[in-house]
């Protein structure tokens, strides 16, 4: 049941970080189930509807636990980007806000975290940003080569900072020039440079955020990614990702989409890519269970790359470059699942408590 609170002052949000394994949905749950929250996912995979076992979504009855915003919302093959998220994040908070709830954001793409945290983006919405004016081309379909030439040619210094096949990060920058008429550069040069800025970002959105950084020890995390993904084959892993490519392909054919498009970015497809494409024959053979090994290890490898890619940006953002616009982080450890109580929740309840000033 919910405590019982008074609020004196209102927190503008609560933000549960970590890697993934490291436990964060559940912390974020319990924190819910305890202060009157409200989840919103912050995770560019989950926002899309269905493959709810590639994604890894919480189960329907955690859903039920508490409410949870920007689950399931759009369609698998859909662009949905950082601006996207962050309007629909901000809508979703003054919602939560409106019915004296705490809204808590979880979730492991970080990018759409700092999105919500700082003022880093245009104002404009995701729409206004899908044309280029010059030419009447949707330039989400450019090639990534093609995306990376033009932002070298308008915004050379923005472009030298990504890695060329960064797709991401070089079609935001090429949106912002076409749009804006000015450089990506240029704007956020602008943005750092207001009152509360930083050499990184704008200022805070939220003045006093809660963040709480569910922590873990690397070798222990790594035994978790790996028995994580072991579950989801045993879940029937496969079996979704089989029937949504059966799906696409016929998609793909009737409306001539891109395999890279959506959810198909999501850890998985990529690295079972060349089993899925066998027929069920070839599934069968030696060969294909091979590669269904190699698919499973590969997955592996690439979940573990990622949670060392979540940590290194929260070391990064929150540890490595203080200043103004860098709000306090608070360190709990998951390492040994028997201590949860007395070294995760606990200490996590206190550090919530003491900023909603509960008395």
């Amino acid at each position: 049941m919910a405590a019982s609170l008074k609020i004196t002052r209102q927190l503008p949000l609560v933000v549960v970080l970590g890697a993934t394994g490291a436990g964060k949905s559940k912390l974020a749950i319990e924190l819910a189930k305890k202060f009157k929250g409200e989840i919103i996912s912050a995770d560019s995979m989950q926002v899309y509807k269905s493959l709810d076992i590639v994604t890894n979504k919480v189960s329907a009855e955690e859903q039920r636990i508490c409410p949870h915003h920007l689950l399931d919302v759009v369609s698998p093959l859909q662009r949905f980007n950082v601006i996207d998220f962050r309007d629909a994040a901000l809508d979703a908070i003054s919602r939560i806000h409106s019915r004296q709830n705490v809204p808590i954001i979880v979730g492991g793409t970080n990018y759409y975290i700092e999105a919500l945290l700082w003022k880093n983006l245009v104002a404009k919405s995701s729409a206004e940003l899908r044309t280029d004016a010059s030419c009447s081309d949707d330039i989400s379909k450019w090639t990534t080569p093609r995306i990376y030439d033009k932002l070298l040619e308008v915004d050379p210094m923005t472009a030298k900072r990504y890695h060329p096949h960064d797709r991401r990060k070089l079609l935001r920058a090429l949106e912002v020039y076409f749009m804006e008429g000015r450089t990506l550069s240029d704007v956020l040069t602008e943005q750092h440079s207001e009152e509360g800025g930083g050499p990184l970002s704008g200022p805070l959105r939220f003045p006093e955020p809660c963040i709480i950084w569910v922590q873990c020890e690397k070798e222990v995390l790594n035994d978790r990614t790996d028995k994580r993904v072991d579950e989801m084959v045993e879940m029937g892993l496969l079996r979704e990702m089989l029937d949504f490519h059966v799906d696409y392909n016929v998609n793909h054919i009737r409306e001539d989409g891109e395999y890279t498009l959506g959810i198909f970015q999501s850890i998985g497809f990529k690295e079972f890519h060349q089993y899925l494409i066998l027929s069920d024959e070839e599934r069968d053979s030696e060969a294909g269970k091979e590669m269904l090994l190699k698919g499973i290890e590969d997955m592996k490898r690439a979940t573990r790359r990622y949670a060392r890619r979540q940590q290194s940006w929260m070391n990064n953002r929150f540890l490595r470059r203080v200043g103004p616009n860098v709000p306090p982080i608070y360190g709990v450890d998951s390492t040994i699942p028997s201590d949860w109580m007395t070294q995760v929740h606990e200490p996590a309840c206190s550090i919530v408590k003491a900023y909603l000033m509960v008395i």
